[in-house]
């Protein structure tokens, strides 16, 4: 489900990626895993991924990944040795201090449903700073194209290109924030991503096939996460806001959230990310 291909990133004012690539070098100091860097013209970008179009220069960090998330998550959840019980989920807060979820009690709980949370602490008189963003993307499908070892392409706004093994490309995702939890597919707003994933690779086209899927992420309304323990709801644990990059911090905040959990220290300080921010108890 992890892939480092590499990643290819485009600015509409190319003047601006040596300033992005100096950046990069600062905190490739602090994280290596962002690999060889360097601003490629347009034939030499096209040598790593063949037939790109629409830019002069773009910059190329070589460990940029992409994540497959459902494998991602089933990979996790197969990880943990837990029992995966789908359904509603209502939590009652006991006398004795502890919950009842579905007629299972606990002594601790964690919170880790996205854009659902508000729904989740609105029984127990809370308000959540969480909204729902609509997310679309295409999977195209080539027949002959390797593109197991492809860059992902990450032009400047809502676009990304990210190819797969075996075929398959994926073009999305949208950023709809007026659509609450709808999962209907809207060919309008699909259209509109290929079409300009078309100026950047043409080839796009050739595909044989294509399917589509629709999330929902979630976001706060300065766009920050947070992760913690409720105020005035002890041994209640929450995570949300994480939005688009929640495959790629979604694990990391999910361990820190266990070390809380136990008592122990993670790797990241919760206070930097404060629950009580975006959870309020209503007056």
């Amino acid at each position: 489900f992890y892939q480092r291909s590499g990643v290819f990133l485009l600015k509409k004012d190319e003047s601006k990626l040596e300033e992005l690539y100096q950046l990069a070098l600062q905190r490739r100091d602090e994280s290596p895993l962002i690999g060889k860097l360097a601003i490629l013209d347009q034939e030499s970008a096209s040598k790593l991924f063949p037939g790109l179009k629409g830019f002069e220069r773009l910059l190329y960090a070589s460990g940029g990944a992409r994540v497959e998330g459902a494998e991602l998550t089933a990979t996790l959840i197969d990880a943990s040795g837990f029992e995966k019980v789908e359904g509603l989920v209502i939590l009652s807060p006991l006398d004795n201090g502890t919950y009842e979820i579905n007629g299972q009690t606990f002594d601790k709980v964690i919170l880790a449903c996205g854009a659902w949370l508000g729904q989740t602490l609105a029984p127990l008189g809370f308000e959540v700073d969480v909204r729902p963003q609509k997310g679309q993307l295409r999977d195209y499908f080539f027949e002959g194209l390797d593109t197991g070892k492809l860059p992902v392409l990450m032009p400047e706004g809502e676009l990304d290109v990210i190819p797969f093994a075996g075929g398959k490309i994926s073009v999305g995702a949208s950023h709809e924030n007026d659509q609450g939890f709808d999962l209907t597919v809207d060919e309008t707003v699909l259209a509109s991503l290929e079409e300009e994933a078309k100026t950047y690779f043409p080839d796009l086209s050739t595909s044989k096939s294509f399917s589509e899927r629709v999330g929902t992420r979630a976001y706060t309304s300065d766009f920050s996460p947070f992760f913690g323990e409720v105020p005035e709801l002890e041994g209640v644990f929450v995570a949300s806001g994480l939005g688009s990059s929640g495959l790629t911090t979604g694990p990391l905040i999910g361990k820190n959230l266990v070390d809380l959990v136990m008592n122990r220290s993670g790797s990241l300080d919760s206070a930097d990310y404060p629950v009580a921010q975006y959870v309020k108890k209503k007056d």
